[in-house]
C-alpha cells in the first residue's frame, strides 16, 4: 500500500481527549496496567500498532519511573509535544492520586480485617494473569525480532525460570539476560 495515499491513522483529537484517555487508563489498572494499556491503545483506539507498542513499551521500561507513566509521556509527546506529554502525565496521575489518598484513609480503618488481606492477595493473582495474557498476545511481534522467535522465547523462558524457580533478584537477571539480548540483537543488526 502506498504510504502517501494511506488513510490517516487514528490519534487523540485534543489535549482533553489525551487527558481523559490516560485518566481512564489509570483508573482501570491497579498494580499492573500493561493489559489495559495494550488493549486500549492498540486494539481499541489504534493510536499505536502492536509493533510500535512493543517498541515504546521497551523504551518506557528502561526509563526511570513507572512504565505506564513513561509511556504516557512518550505518547503525549508524540502527538502534542511537551504540552501533550504534560497533559498525558496529568491524566495518569491527578485523579488516581486523589483516589489513592481516599483509599489510604479507608484502608487505615479496615487493615486489621483478615478479609481485606485475602481480597488483596486475590487482586494480585488477577493482575499477574492479566500481565501474562498481554505477554502472550504481544508474543506475535517476536516473529519479526532479529533474534528469531525460538531464541527470543528461550530468553523469555530462561528469565522466568531464573526469577520464579531460582529466585534470582531482578537487578541481576535484567542486566544479564537483557544485556545479552541487546548484544546479540546488535550483532545481528550490524551490517
Amino acid at each position: 500500500m502506498d504510504t502517501l495515499n494511506a488513510p490517516p491513522r487514528p490519534q487523540p483529537d485534543s489535549l482533553g481527549d489525551l487527558f481523559i484517555s490516560f485518566t481512564l487508563l489509570a483508573l482501570q489498572g491497579f498494580g499492573g496496567v500493561l493489559a489495559v494499556v495494550q488493549h486500549n491503545l492498540v486494539e481499541k483506539k489504534k493510536w499505536l500498532t502492536r509493533e510500535e507498542f512493543v517498541e515504546e513499551w521497551a523504551v518506557a521500561q528502561i526509563m526511570p519511573g513507572p512504565n505506564v507513566v513513561n509511556l504516557a509521556l512518550i505518547i503525549g509527546g508524540r502527538y502534542f509535544g511537551l504540552r501533550g506529554a504534560l497533559t498525558a502525565l496529568a491524566g495518569m496521575l491527578l485523579v488516581p492520586l486523589m483516589l489513592l489518598l481516599v483509599l489510604a484513609i479507608i484502608y487505615a480503618h479496615v487493615a486489621e480485617h483478615p478479609e481485606v488481606a485475602g481480597a488483596l492477595r486475590g487482586m494480585g493473582a488477577v493482575a499477574a494473569g492479566l500481565i501474562g495474557a498481554s505477554g502472550l498476545k504481544l508474543a506475535v511481534t517476536l516473529n519479526k525480532h532479529p533474534l528469531g522467535r525460538v531464541l527470543a522465547f528461550a530468553f523469555c523462558i530462561s528469565t522466568l525460570i531464573a526469577i520464579a524457580a531460582f529466585r534470582w533478584p531482578l537487578y541481576v537477571v535484567l542486566p544479564v539476560f537483557g544485556g545479552l539480548c541487546c548484544f546479540l540483537t546488535y550483532r545481528r543488526l550490524k551490517p
